[in-house]
């Protein structure tokens, strides 16, 4: 389970500092001083990064939940405990 939030916190750093690198591509091509496009990018990577592990955060949740239900299900069915809800 740990390894799994590792390798998704990584997936999502990764993936906000694309979004950074494109950022800074996207407004030093509009001309911007060097300020205002660190600035502008590094509000961007923080945005994109907070709402990506936010979802990441929620998908793993969801995936845990349905894995523990199936998971009870099927002890339930094995030990003999036929309950249809």
């Amino acid at each position: 389970m740990k390894k799994d939030v590792r390798v998704m916190n990584k997936i999502v750093l990764e993936f906000g500092l694309l979004v950074f690198s494109l950022s800074l591509i996207f407004f030093s091509q509009l001309g911007l001083g060097i300020g205002q496009t660190f600035l502008r990018s590094f509000v961007i990577f923080a945005v994109v990064t907070t709402m990506a592990g936010i979802l990441a955060l929620t998908f793993i949740r969801a995936i845990n939940k349905a894995s523990e239900e199936k998971g009870r299900r099927q002890a339930d069915n094995l030990l003999g405990n036929e309950n249809d809800e």
